[in-house]
């Protein structure tokens, strides 16, 4: 997943990404990104999603990603906002996760969990597997406050 962060970028262009924010239950998907030095975010929390390949949508990427990383086809992704930084433009999609958690095969990162938007707005989030709080990515508390204050709020996918 190509995380809320400041990335290395040649040319001075900024990096697509596309994420998800995937409700169930009045609680929000997120990945535990691997404790890898060189990737995005190591060891910290962010939504599941990535770079936009060549010719890619972003809504294309982001279903790829979603297939990639945990095996799981979204059926109807809404468009919620674009957040920027200089090194990235990430393309935020909301939708509903209809299936269970115990559903999902994680095949990137190192946890996963549902969690409440009062957990997201704090910034440290329980990993079960580590059995200890990890932090969310850098930037992502932006996106977080921005999601959960627009006018439309959550509840509207």
């Amino acid at each position: 997943m190509a995380e809320i962060n400041n990335q290395a970028v040649s040319d001075n262009q900024a990096v697509e990404v596309a994420l998800a924010m995937l409700e169930r239950d009045g609680c929000w998907l997120m990945q535990l990104r691997d404790d890898i030095p060189g990737i995005v975010a190591p060891g910290c929390w962010g939504l599941f999603g990535g770079h936009l390949d060549p010719g890619e949508t972003a809504e294309q990427a982001l279903q790829r990603e979603l297939l990639e990383e945990i095996s799981w086809q979204a059926e109807l992704l809404h468009y919620s906002m674009e957040h920027r930084n200089p090194r990235r433009r990430a393309h935020v999609f909301c939708g509903q996760l209809t299936v269970p958690l115990a559903q999902l095969q994680l095949l990137e990162g190192q946890d996963m969990a549902l969690v409440s938007p009062q957990e997201l707005l704090r910034g440290s989030i329980w990993s079960p597997r580590l059995q200890g709080h990890r932090p969310l990515a850098a930037g992502l508390a932006e996106v977080m406050q921005r999601f959960f204050a627009a006018p439309a709020g959550p509840s509207q996918p």
